[in-house]
């Protein structure tokens, strides 16, 4: 394992550099798990959701660390902890709420719910693992946007008409390149364009920020499997044509 120093170096180049970064919380994928362990009371595995947490908190760690915290992997710990703490606590306020990997016969729900079903439409079109990877590298780029699937799970509509309001914006930023490239540059969800152009209130957009933000950050990059997932929701729901 890296010294301190050469661990702090790593840190550094990562926070200016996402490849880095990957690769940073790729070679401590061990010792994140074994705090997932350390908190959950078992064997951490990479479908808990606690795992998901922690590889998001890990890279928090990295954007946030500064010497003056003191050891990294000290700092990278604590930081685990709590979030996983965070999450835990949510659950349990929430159980009857749409998790990200259950499976549910509800509308609505997120774009994880049925990934792991063994009849889901992924299972034949895609590996389990590819999968896996594009919700890991999904986690990580909602991380710089200060959001995570608990967050998501949160703001999820839950009422018919505001689940199809909700993906009318979306359908309607999905087919906008240059309102995508607006958001990634501007960290900032464009509401006054999303509330006139797909006829959706604004204070509606507002309640539901987070969750058409991690849906439209899916519209910025390769995520084939999940966007096409996406897609057959919101076609379901009426919002998006195929």
């Amino acid at each position: 394992m890296q010294s301190e120093n050469q661990i702090v170096k790593m840190v550094y180049d990562a926070k200016e550099d996402l490849q880095k970064a990957d690769n940073l919380i790729r070679t401590y994928i061990p010792f994140i798990r074994s705090e997932v362990s350390k908190c959950i009371s078992r064997l951490c595995t990479e479908q808990d959701d606690e795992f998901s947490i922690a590889m998001m908190a890990f890279h928090e760690a990295i954007m946030g660390y500064e010497k003056k915290r003191g050891a990294f992997l000290n700092y990278a710990a604590l930081l685990i902890r709590s979030r996983i703490v965070d999450f835990q606590r949510k659950e349990a306020r929430h159980q009857n709420h749409v998790s990200i990997y259950e499976e549910s016969g509800t509308e609505g729900r997120l774009i994880i719910d049925e990934i792991t079903d063994e009849h889901d439409y992924f299972e034949e079109t895609a590996s389990r693992d590819a999968t896996k990877q594009e919700i890991e590298e999904l986690a990580l780029v909602m991380a710089e946007f200060g959001i995570s699937f608990s967050d998501v799970a949160d703001n999820c509509p839950r009422q018919e008409r505001t689940i199809k309001a909700c993906s009318a914006a979306i359908s309607f930023a999905a087919e906008k390149q240059e309102l995508l490239d607006e958001l990634l540059r501007t960290k900032k969800l464009p509401l006054a364009r999303l509330a006139s152009g797909s006829g959706t209130e604004r204070k509606t957009l507002e309640r539901h920020r987070k969750y058409i933000l991690a849906m439209l950050l899916i519209y910025t990059n390769g995520y084939e499997i999940i966007r096409g997932h996406l897609k057959r929701i919101l076609k379901r729901e009426g919002g998006m044509s195929a």
